[in-house]
């Protein structure tokens, strides 16, 4: 799917989205006397700060910049106070001993907007409300039984996208488009259930979402436009609620038991009243859109990313399909047994992460009360984003003897955050991505379209909510005979 790119003001959209999530505070500086300094930073300029320094991809010029200023970098951004920290060990003391006051997220017009007024989980502001809702995430919405139980949505959507590359093969064809529809498709089963009639509606509002979200929120009409979208939003969810209801209350006279999708089960914890607080149904929808937004776009950009880098890096390449064709040998039927043996594959995901990550900056925080960290002051209510120091080889060999996961213990690794506002969804994104991963990998034999070579590729990047490649990845595959 390509995203429609909005050129009316070329020379600040690259990092529209940074400043987006780096919404204003107060227009009072909120620093107090201290002693300690401001961490350091580059040069800055009236009214606008540092803004000028931002030109371009922001996640690289910012770890420019830290190369020049150190891991901990103090920005100011017309009205916003940022931190960047390029270091694992700021990090730890970010988002572990300063976690709690690092613990909340700036907010603006779009996310207040689509959250329902803050009733979802991803940019909450901290608090009773906000642990609740995770513990219904991590233990109902997101745990490993539950994402087991989506087995068959993904096996069945992957080996659907394998029935239809195949009848293509050995054509050229826009792999970026098939893994965005395949990944949203894998969602939205998993989200609403397989009767959805809404789907398309609402992948399509998802898609105009995305493209709002490149636009500065005191632009004319952002906030209007974004209401509109809202309501189209809460007209979808409506509908979807409704059916399943409807569906609850048919199975239930037949006596028929139904598999429980995330909707089914907010709905069941709705009506078991067993919360501190009540559910409403805002929450039951702004905890559906989150799952939604933030499960479809990262997934079909790792994936993406990491077919672009497999091939670019054909040693790689010949290794992650031998190691697939070797399992799944001679195999009818696939599960998540032969899954946990591709140790070397789950190598290649974890480089793409690093190399790649969908969130280079990580969603951001906000600092609650000012604290110190490396002799420096941060004032309260400066936004902190991450930054990587890492080379740019593709080398997934680098985890091999390495006890580094998707958790966030280490600190030199930490894709999808640390501490208290860890990404609940890792099993959820790792899943999505490993089965389709796999199966493509086995069934096709690929090389770049129009005689493209690894080298002459263009990896420009396009910076929004996620960092996709700027181009879709053309491919041409071929099927692999295993005989």
């Amino acid at each position: 799917m390509e995203l429609q790119q909005l050129t009316t003001f070329p020379f600040i959209l690259t990092f529209i989205l940074f400043l987006l999530m780096l919404v204003k505070i107060s227009k009072k500086s909120t620093r107090t006397h201290s002693s300690s300094p401001l961490p350091p930073g580059p040069f800055k300029l009236p009214v606008i700060g540092h803004l000028h320094h931002l030109l371009g991809q922001p996640h690289h010029k910012l770890k420019d910049l830290a190369k020049i200023h150190g891991p901990i970098m103090y920005l100011k951004l017309g009205e916003i106070s940022a931190v960047v920290i390029s270091s694992p060990g700021v990090t730890k003391q970010m988002m572990k001993t300063h976690d709690l006051v690092f613990v909340d997220r700036p907010t603006n017009i779009v996310s207040k907007i689509m959250s329902y007024e803050h009733k979802g989980v991803i940019m909450t502001p901290y608090g009773e409300y906000w642990r609740q809702l995770r513990k219904i995430c991590i233990l109902e919405l997101l745990s490993a039984k539950r994402v087991q139980s989506f087995w068959s949505v993904r096996e069945k959507e992957a080996s659907d996208l394998v029935k239809r590359i195949s009848l293509a093969a050995g054509s050229k064809m826009n792999l970026s488009e098939k893994i965005f529809t395949l990944i949203n498709d894998i969602t939205a089963r998993a989200a609403f259930g397989k009767t959805c009639k809404d789907k398309e509606a609402f992948l399509s509002v998802t898609d105009d979402i995305i493209r709002l979200s490149a636009v500065l929120e005191t632009m004319s009409g952002i906030k209007s436009k974004m209401e509109m979208i809202h309501q189209k939003v809460d007209k979808i969810l409506d509908n979807i609620i409704r059916e399943h209801k409807e569906n609850k209350i048919y199975s239930e006279t037949i006596e028929d038991e139904v598999e429980e999708d995330l909707v089914d089960v907010l709905l069941r914890i709705q009506e078991g009243g067993e919360l501190e607080f009540p559910i409403t149904m805002d929450n039951v929808k702004a905890v559906t859109f989150d799952m939604f937004i933030a499960g479809t776009d990262t997934s079909s950009t790792v994936i993406e990313w990491i077919f672009t880098e497999l091939l670019r890096n054909p040693r790689v390449m010949e290794k992650a399909q031998a190691e697939v064709r070797q399992i799944f040998s001679g195999k009818k039927k696939i599960d998540q047994a032969d899954i946990d043996k591709l140790n070397y594959l789950r190598l290649v995901i974890k480089e793409s992460l690093r190399l790649h990550p969908p969130t280079p900056l990580l969603v951001p925080r906000e600092c609650r009360e000012r604290c110190e960290m490396e002799g420096y002051e941060i004032p309260k209510g400066s936004k902190r984003s991450g930054n990587w120091k890492d080379p740019e080889s593709f080398e997934p060999e680098r985890f091999q003897d390495l006890s580094i996961d998707y958790r966030g213990t280490n600190f030199k690794y930490i894709p999808f955050g640390a501490g208290r506002r860890i990404c609940p969804g890792i099993l959820f994104g790792i899943a999505n991505v490993e089965l389709p991963l796999a199966l493509l990998l086995y069934h096709f034999d690929w090389k770049f379209a129009n005689g493209v070579k690894p080298d002459e590729l263009d990896m420009t990047e396009e910076f929004s909510m996620v960092v996709r490649r700027k181009e879709n990845l053309y491919v041409i595959p071929t099927s692999y005979n295993p005989s």
